[in-house]
């Protein structure tokens, strides 16, 4: 009990320090407003994800829901004769016409549309992010940080051989991620499940993957190696469990795919801020404040675990990492 309330301290001030960071979207403003393509590319989700994919949404459920339910009402007599609602088989008809016309808006039209939007924006947030790490490249915010960019680059480039080995390191850490990452979802969908702690868990856990997303652009952009990241952040997990929390919150919040729709368009504005953070400045500053070293918490422990059991089945892939 007493380590647990050592850390207690810290935890705290570390999460405040990580959700004050992300909450900074005022650099959103200052980004948009250096970059055109930025700007351009930021339209475009809110477009897609904002007009189309929402307002479709709220469309249907507020218009033509209603003049379907108004055209075909709960009681099958308003409509036609009591004589014909009283067989059987043309009440079941009855019935699967008044809730097939609505599933069949959701099939053909927001399945695909959320298909779509999902590919397309993957796409643009890794626009978005690269040209905001260009605008903050050339503005050089943060002095500290293109310092750190530039000793995250030799360490790299002197771990990581040149040409062609080092292309092959770099393709086969990126394999290795995204393995990682797909199983510590997997593993996150199914703590959500657990009674009682699984909410609150599935929401720390949620918030600790959304913000990994949101600086892995970033880490990527500078060549940041995978071991040293994934260090980085779980030794320092409350950080970035209080940076991702404000992009998960409207799961919460709202039925799936409104939370979708918001979080698609929320998740680009964490992805500049994030940019922006110079959190490896921002955590030593606060080792004085809070007085004490949070311990590292192994997140993705079981994920390293099972991601080597896959690539062992793959022994080109295995021999690259």
């Amino acid at each position: 009990m007493e380590s647990l309330a050592s850390q207690a301290k810290p935890a705290a001030v570390l999460w405040l320090a990580g959700f004050l960071q992300a909450a900074r979207l005022h650099r959103v403003i200052s980004f948009c407003a250096s970059s055109r393509p930025l700007s351009i590319r930021i339209a475009q989700c809110f477009l897609l994800n904002g007009f189309i994919f929402l307002g479709s949404l709220l469309t249907l459920k507020s218009v033509v829901i209603p003049i379907i339910l108004w055209i075909l009402p709960e009681q099958c007599d308003r409509l036609w004769r009591q004589n014909l609602c009283d067989h059987t088989a043309a009440l079941a008809i009855y019935s699967f016409l008044r809730s097939g016309l609505v599933q069949i808006f959701y099939v053909f039209w927001f399945y695909p549309l959320y298909i779509f939007s999902f590919i397309i924006s993957t796409l643009w947030y890794g626009d978005i992010a690269k040209h905001s790490l260009a605008v903050v490249k050339s503005k050089k915010l943060g002095a500290s940080q293109a310092l750190d960019s530039e000793t995250h680059k030799t360490s790299v480039s002197a771990d990581r051989p040149e040409g062609f080995d080092g292309v092959a390191i770099g393709v086969g850490e990126q394999v290795y991620s995204i393995l990682l990452l797909t199983i510590f979802f997997a593993e996150v969908t199914m703590i959500g499940y657990i009674p009682y702690l699984g909410k609150v868990m599935n929401f720390l856990l949620l918030s600790l993957m959304y913000a990994y997303y949101c600086f892995e652009y970033k880490w990527n952009f500078f060549a940041v190696s995978l071991n040293h990241r994934l260090d980085f952040f779980e030794s320092n997990w409350a950080f970035f469990a209080g940076f991702g929390s404000p992009c998960v919150l409207p799961i919460f919040f709202f039925s799936p795919l409104t939370s979708y729709g918001v979080m698609a368009i929320l998740y680009p504005l964490f992805v500049m801020t994030a940019a922006g953070t110079e959190e490896e400045q921002a955590i030593d500053e606060l080792k004085p404040t809070h007085g004490g070293k949070l311990k590292r918490i192994p997140l993705f422990f079981v994920a390293k675990r099972l991601t080597t059991q896959v690539l062992q089945l793959f022994p080109e892939a295995q021999k690259e990492q």
